[in-house]
């Protein structure tokens, strides 16, 4: 059995490369995911995987499956989305989820029908599910560096988030330091989502942020110890879901998000705090 876990790892390249980019995604994505639950933007991360299709999609069109194309293309249509779905916050009565869940629905549209105007169903799989199996150096490496980049990030705007999660009230009256911090991380959020775009795609780019965070708010209190919980689930997810992908011959992105999910499913019934078996105990409620 032993052998069954480790040796497809140890005997194909494709498999270490997408692992060690799985890896990445782990670190990056998993503690942002923390953070977008006790903001309760966890649809709006969901919204902006979504955001970045058409930027991917105008890339590929005039460039085709370029790394630094399609990059550059997502980057900037997701950061578009982020500035006008905020103005439109601020300006009219709408939610700033209602208006994430209207250009997402825009974007995805626009996203494959301007990658249909060129790609061909090959290529549209290839955008919407990711080829995670496929990595290749320079992917590795900007996954690699944005995972990097996030974390040396996080930890210069780790205390003004928490605060505006729990107080917000008290950073505005800090000045502007709030949100010079929430810039920063809707920056974050959309450069990890485009990482992960190339690696699951734009319809599962935000499982490594929201899966994984998810169910280690049902085992650990503390947002530190939920952020490094979350990226060991994360990479826990990813090795279970490389393993049936390789063993079943099935879709590696599905697979992957499905394992996420069957922690999530795990977390939710047995967790230490707030799951089905947690509220069970005697003088559970009472004690919520």
């Amino acid at each position: 059995m032993i052998a069954e876990l480790w040796l497809p790892f140890a005997d194909y390249g494709f498999m270490r490369r997408a692992l060690a980019g799985c890896l990445a995604l782990s670190a990056g994505a998993a503690p942002l995911g923390t953070i977008l639950l006790l903001r309760r933007m966890s649809l709006v991360g969901d919204a902006m995987s979504h955001a970045i299709l058409p930027g991917a999609a105008l890339g590929y069109l005039f460039f085709g499956l370029s790394l630094g194309a399609m990059t550059l293309g997502g980057l900037l249509a997701g950061l578009l989305v982020a500035l006008l779905s905020g103005m439109v916050t601020r300006h009219t009565a709408l939610r700033e989820d209602a208006s994430f869940a209207g250009f997402y629905l825009i974007s995805l549209a626009l996203g494959v029908l301007l990658i249909s105007l060129r790609g061909s169903n090959v290529d549209l799989l290839h955008v919407l599910f990711g080829s995670v199996l496929a990595l290749d150096n320079p992917t590795l490496l900007l996954t690699g560096g944005i995972a990097t980049a996030t974390l040396l990030a996080l930890a210069l705007i780790y205390r003004p988030l928490i605060v505006e999660c729990f107080d917000p009230g008290f950073l505005r009256l800090q000045g502007r330091q709030g949100a010079l911090a929430h810039a920063v991380f809707m920056l974050l959020l959309v450069l990890n989502l485009v990482g992960g775009f190339h690696s699951l795609g734009t319809l599962m780019a935000v499982a490594f942020a929201v899966l994984p965070a998810a169910a280690a708010r049902f085992w650990q209190r503390s947002v530190g110890a939920q952020m490094a919980l979350a990226v060991a689930l994360a990479v826990l997810g990813s090795v279970l879901g490389l393993l049936t992908s390789f063993h079943l011959g099935i879709a590696a992105s599905a697979a992957i998000t499905l394992s996420l999910g069957a922690l999530y499913a795990l977390s939710l019934l047995a967790g230490a705090h707030g799951s089905v078996r947690a509220l069970r105990r005697p003088g559970a409620q009472e004690s919520c």
